[in-house]
């Protein structure tokens, strides 16, 4: 650089140029460091080795990112850190787009940034920056210095010399945060075989949809099928924004602890999810309409996942973190996912109802277990013994009272939340305090679980409904004996 080229009949004043370029809003390392691993991912790399390092105790820290990728020719490399220098301007197949990201980021982060790439086995070339150099007009042509043979038969490494931007004052603690924010980022391409390490610990995938977390014999199930919405490009095409729902299940996780909740994200890992080319450029509540985020809604999650040539629509930046979203996607998508976003949260509400309404039902199903060694054996596929027993609660069909199934040894009886029964038989329990409400209760479900048993029995015996009437007040009167 020169300081005619640059100074103050030039173009750029260099010295506020690169305080413009420090400053140039990525939220954290780790989206910065993003720049960098889609770089690899583009250069069709399948192993990225992320190391990070003090020279010295007192030293800032050090960050090198090496892929096995593709790597550059000598005039490519001469290129990659000039800003908007990249070959892939304007591309909208992939992540890049404006050619900002690698020195932008890289200069974000660190005071001197080098590049060095080889390809065919052969010998490395390197391109650097430096913010002090670029500050004082003195910075070099960028121009490539040949050094020894590369690691493997092409790869890129990039190295972020004197750190200063880094906010954690333990290396591990940025360790621990760059697995998580990486893990979910790209967690489509960790599932699909791409290698990322960090000081030699591999990076886990880390789903927000928690649909391959399994816990408690369950995990996450998407809601509805996914929803497809067709949008005019900027080309006058049209491409696909894809969104998909996830329900958590409620009664299986529940009762887990807040710890364990926090830790595979039930708590705080709520929300949506923006996804750029398979990669998740934001998170948070977007797209909702005039739906306000509470508490229940971190029971269910939203993917949405679009394609490169609808940045506009999107609003996306050089930094491609966040989204603006245009009146034409807003008007396309929020009505909808609204309502969505409401019914969501009515069901989770509904589940937590019953799963208060299984607690305060469970002494009535311990009861009737008691009670069953002394009821006619009901056989199943040939496996035999006590019957355990639940009770809950849903919406069903509005003539039903209830529906009740025999499976794996457990009588399921769900009342039927919208029949005129139920608020008959439990409204007036509410208006009593005491044993005697718990009493009662118990003896109306117990007055329940015998018919349903009793049903189950005469089924598979294939008797009539007066031998079904008889069976089920001696059940009831078996069960009542036993409370």
């Amino acid at each position: 650089m020169t300081a005619h080229a640059h100074g103050q009949d030039g173009l750029i004043v260099p010295s506020n140029f690169i305080r413009a370029v420090r400053e140039s809003g990525y939220l954290s390392i780790s989206t910065a460091l993003a720049e960098l691993v889609d770089n690899s991912v583009q250069a069709e790399a399948s192993e990225i080795a992320i190391t990070i390092s003090r020279p010295a105790s007192d030293a800032l820290p050090e960050i090198t990112v090496l892929d096995n990728g593709v790597g550059m020719t000598k005039p490519q490399l001469e290129q990659c850190l000039r800003f908007g220098g990249s070959s892939r301007f304007e591309a909208r197949h992939s992540f890049g787009r404006f050619g900002m990201g690698l020195p932008a980021a890289s200069l974000g982060q660190a005071r001197r940034v080098e590049v060095t790439a080889w390809r065919n086995a052969g010998f490395e070339q390197t391109v650097a920056l430096d913010v002090d150099e670029i500050a004082a007009g003195t910075a070099p042509a960028l121009a490539a210095r040949r050094g020894g043979r590369g690691v493997g038969p092409s790869g890129c490494r990039v190295r972020w010399v004197e750190c200063d931007r880094i906010e954690y004052r333990r290396l591990a603690w940025l360790e621990r945060a760059l697995h998580r924010d990486l893990g979910r980022m790209y967690r489509r391409f960790l599932t699909q075989g791409l290698s990322i390490t960090i000081n030699e610990s591999k990076v886990q995938a880390v789903d927000p949809t928690l649909m391959t977390t399994k816990i408690e014999g369950a995990s996450a199930k998407p809601a509805f099928d996914d929803l497809h919405y067709e949008l005019e490009t900027a080309s006058g095409d049209t491409a696909v924004v894809t969104v998909r729902f996830v329900m958590l299940p409620v009664h299986s996780w529940h009762s887990l602890d807040n710890v364990t909740k926090r830790r595979i994200g039930v708590i705080g890992g709520g929300g949506v999810s923006i996804l750029r080319a398979g990669r998740e450029i934001a998170t948070g509540w977007h797209l909702m309409g005039g739906k306000r985020r509470e508490n229940y809604d971190d029971w269910w999650r939203c993917e949405i996942e679009f394609d490169p040539r609808l940045d506009e629509h999107f609003g996306i930046t050089i930094n491609k973190q966040g989204i603006r979203p245009s009146a034409t996607l807003r008007e396309a998508l929020e009505p909808e996912l609204e309502s969505i976003a409401r019914l969501l949260n009515v069901r989770v509400r509904q589940a937590f109802e019953d799963v208060k309404f299984q607690a305060a039902a469970e002494r009535s199903c311990k009861i009737a277990a008691a009670a069953d060694p002394d009821l006619p054996v009901i056989a199943s596929r040939g496996r035999s013994g006590a019957i355990k027993y639940r009770i809950g609660s849903d919406a069903l069909p509005i003539n039903a009272m209830f529906r009740s199934k025999l499976a794996q040894r457990t009588l399921d009886l769900t009342l039927n939340a919208d029949h005129p029964a139920f608020a008959a038989l439990y409204q007036p329990l509410q208006t009593i305090e005491g044993d005697v409400a718990a009493e009662l209760r118990t003896s109306i479900e117990l007055f329940l679980l015998s018919f349903a048993r009793s049903a189950a029995q005469l089924e598979r015996d294939g008797h009539r409904i007066d031998d079904l009437l008889d069976a089920w007040s001696a059940t009831y009167g078996r069960m009542l004996q036993k409370s």
